[in-house]
């Protein structure tokens, strides 16, 4: 029997609002607060920097930068960092083209690397051996590394350090999708020389849009927040010795962030609820696995739950006809992030493949997760799935 259409539609991770938003809002236009600085901004960046380093000392120097958006804070990282035209950087190649545009905005070019089975994030053996190859071939190492932690799964960050720390080359750590995500007790996007935070739409929580650097201490936030207010130097008339970016947040949005904070636990806490309850109901499913934190060592956010499918053990059952089929019922579902390496876009960027992302890509697929997905979407979601791969 052919199920009905969802009468709502189910959105893979739809933004919630806490009823908090509009007061912070309202105070911005009552003190005529609606550009790029202002209280918001300055309270919405103390309290992710308390978020990151809540009960972890070892976090304390960290300092924020809120932004437009991720991809700037990705960018402005790597301006810290020092990247330049004509440099390579090491890019994890499964990820959203965002984590690589950013690379080709300084005039340099993304090196991808792909991924280990176990996270599904840069392989750090694959990245040791395109380091060395890269000074083989071209004479100079990489400029910097860009790790992910895709659907806020934790990448393998110790290991990870400890080859940029071999090669001394500088991290910008892409945690757009793991606020609230872990790995061995530190907060994910801490790890890096910096980080980039994601606040669009879809996120764990949402600014309407925007970001936000992490830095490792007070002086190159300040630097950062130098670029991304158009490099203006300290004289009494506008003088710019440097490039810079209109990338601040607006204290509108950083009002909508603040109140968004208030109800980061619970929606980190909601996800998780949910992914440990497609692990349970998708258990006895042949050929349908749910990608699970792979040791103790990781606590993903789980933004996006996510799953594989083996079609030789579900009668064929293909991921893009399970995502078809759920489009059927007006329910959003989506295949695993396009590698990289495979974007016509960047067709003649190196690249270091060991075949893991572009088998996921094929097999994979994302399902519903957000904070207005209920219990009950995902056990009707999960009785199409058993219905489906059982014919």
């Amino acid at each position: 029997m052919t199920p009905k259409a969802s009468p709502r539609r189910i959105h893979l991770c739809l933004c919630h609002m806490s009823g908090n938003e509009q007061r912070y809002i309202d105070e911005a236009f009552a003190d005529n607060w609606v550009v790029p600085l202002g209280p918001n901004v300055d309270a919405f960046e103390n309290s992710l920097q308390d978020f990151l380093s809540k009960g972890d000392p070892s976090r304390d120097h960290l300092r924020i930068a809120a932004v437009s958006a991720g991809t700037a804070a990705i960018h402005l990282g790597l301006i810290l960092a020092g990247v330049k035209a004509g440099d390579e950087v090491i890019c994890q190649s499964f990820t959203f083209a965002a984590s690589a545009n950013p690379v080709t905005y300084q005039g340099a070019t993304p090196v991808f690397v792909d991924s280990e089975s176990d996270t599904w994030n840069m392989d750090p053996a694959l990245l040791d051996f395109a380091i060395s190859d890269r000074i083989a071939k071209t004479g100079r190492k990489p400029s910097a590394i860009i790790p992910v932690h895709l659907y806020g799964m934790p990448a393998k960050m110790d290991e990870i350090m400890m080859i940029a720390d071999k090669w001394d080359i500088p991290v910008v750590e892409d945690a757009a999708e793991a606020l609230g995500s872990s790995y061995r007790g530190h907060a994910c996007g801490t790890f890096g020389n910096f980080g980039a935070l994601s606040f669009n739409g879809n996120k764990m929580i949402t600014t309407s849009g925007g970001g936000a650097l992490v830095c490792p201490d007070q002086e190159s936030r300040a630097r950062a927040v130098f670029f991304a207010t158009q490099a203006r130097e300290s004289y009494p008339y506008y003088q710019h010795e440097n490039i810079g970016y209109n990338y601040r947040m607006s204290n509108i949005c950083a009002g909508i962030g603040r109140g968004q904070m208030t109800v980061l636990d619970e929606h980190i806490a909601h996800h998780r609820r949910l992914a440990a309850l497609y692990a349970s109901l998708l258990a006895d499913v042949e050929g349908v696995d749910f990608h699970a934190n792979p040791s103790p060592e990781s606590d993903a956010n789980f933004w996006l739950s996510t799953i594989t499918i083996d079609p030789s053990l579900t009668g064929g059952l293909t991921p893009d006809e399970l995502r078809l089929h759920f489009e059927s019922l007006n329910i959003e579902t989506r295949l695993l992030w396009k590698p990289m390496h495979m974007q016509p876009v960047f067709s003649k960027a190196p690249a270091y493949t060991n075949g893991v992302s572009s088998s996921l890509f094929s097999r994979g697929l994302c399902l519903p997760s957000g904070p207005w997905v209920t219990e009950e979407d995902v056990e009707m979601i999960v009785s199409e799935i058993k219905r489906l791969a059982s014919r």
